[in-house]
């Protein structure tokens, strides 16, 4: 950046010289400027993109989801199964692909739903299904909150034909206000159905902000105000749906235990006391194993907002020994983000994974959010049972020797 003086005497800074990354309106997303797109890029880093450069799709398809287009990012799929499950939507035997480069990974995962499948399977619960947003309203002091909030509470209809004109898939449910000074934020919460809904949600809310502003005295008003912490962990995720709220139990017999997990009923839910102790002591926002190791695998192979995984990890796990000394096992997943129509979802691979579950398409995302729950629950015996039995490292070892020798034949290349 240089820095001079004007005629004025004045400073102004006159940017460097950049190069963007190459651009076409028209022709963006035809394989022709895709390519020259790639080529300038080689001469950029000196990598010749080889295994980037090789999809199966018509990169037309992905205008809307990805900009600067120059191929895909493959990641291995394996399938944990059987995830057996008696849901309100989901119910059957599931096999379920995890998109990831974690090794040992699929196997702590399988580990888990043999068990969970040998003892009946897993019950499903969703509580709640809500997409929010929460905009923020600047109000000029706090004696003109209470007018505010009681025209929301009178006005609520009118607002809600505002929000629902805007999408034939969604509609507002409620309107809760935060009052901090004389900032209000009103969190709105939708029904999406069967998408996501992140865009459905913005837009809507947008118009009714407008509506408001114009009939309330509002300095100024955000569309976003970071109350429901979007893709970063919050205690709002804990106790509130952002997205759906999941439940999933099981009871493992004692024998089932020792026999396919190499532990007991009680070692796990002792163990888990402990874990709670220590998750208390260090702050954290609810209580769980690796949430995000199953949500990250799931939500990449199947077409969802990885960044989601920050918000849909805020859960808990309960492990208890029952008194004729089974294992009871149940997680509650909070804020789980999903959708099967939109975003990423209609994509080849993200769109067979999908399939796989029959979880692609209309009316099919309160089927895909228990399959995920089950699939954690299974996730979590899995690791819990490892931990207890000594056994955790035994997967991750087998794995280390062939990364690690690759690791060490590729540096030598």
């Amino acid at each position: 950046m240089e820095n001079k003086v004007n005629s004025t005497g004045e400073q102004a800074w006159k940017l460097e010289v950049i190069e963007r990354v190459p651009h076409h309106p028209a022709d963006d997303y035809k394989e022709s400027f895709i390519e020259k797109r790639r080529r300038w890029l080689l001469e950029k880093a000196q990598v010749e993109c080889r295994h980037i450069s090789n999809f199966s799709f018509d990169p037309a398809e992905v205008k809307g989801n990805i900009e600067n287009f120059v191929g895909v990012a493959q990641v291995p799929i394996g399938i944990v199964g059987p995830i057996k499950l008696q849901g309100e939507y989901a119910n059957g035997v599931f096999y379920v692909p995890f998109a990831t480069t974690e090794g040992a990974m699929v196997s702590t995962y399988q580990r888990g739903a043999i068990a969970m499948a040998k003892s009946g399977g897993a019950r499903t619960l969703i509580l709640k299904d809500e997409q929010h947003l929460e905009p923020v309203f600047l109000l000029e002091n706090l004696t003109q909150v209470r007018p505010f909030l009681n025209w929301l509470e009178t006005h609520f209809k009118e607002i809600k034909a505002e929000a629902d004109s805007t999408t034939a898939h969604g509609r507002l449910l409620t309107i809760t206000p935060y009052v901090f000074g004389s900032r209000v934020v009103l969190d709105f919460a939708y029904q999406t159905e069967d998408a996501m809904g992140a865009n459905m949600v913005n837009i809507a809310t947008e118009k009714v902000c407008h509506f408001i502003v114009k009939r309330q005295p509002i300095k100024n008003f955000l569309l976003r105000s970071n109350l429901t912490s979007e893709k970063k962990a919050s205690a709002y995720h804990l106790l509130s749906a952002y997205g759906k709220q999941v439940i999933a139990e099981t009871i493992l017999p004692h024998e089932i235990v020792e026999r396919y997990l190499h532990s007991t009923p009680e070692k796990i839910s002792s163990a888990w006391r402990s874990w709670a102790i220590a998750s208390l002591g260090s702050g954290a926002i609810g209580m769980n194993a690796h949430f995000a190791n199953g949500l990250a695998a799931i939500f990449i192979a199947c077409g969802q907002d990885a960044a989601h995984v920050a918000n849909g990890c805020v859960g808990l796990i309960i492990f208890e020994q029952t008194p004729t000394g089974d294992l009871y096992a149940a997680v509650k997943l909070s804020s789980l983000l999903v959708g099967t129509i939109g975003g990423g979802t209609g994509f080849g691979t993200q769109r067979e994974c999908l399939e796989l579950l029959g979880c692609y398409g209309v009316g099919k995302a309160k089927k895909f959010a228990e399959i995920i729950a089950a699939t954690l629950l299974a996730g979590e015996i899995g690791i819990c049972a490892g931990i207890t039995s000594e056994e955790f490292l035994d997967p991750h070892k087998r794995a280390r020797v062939h990364t690690v020798a690759r690791a060490y034949e590729d540096a030598k290349k």
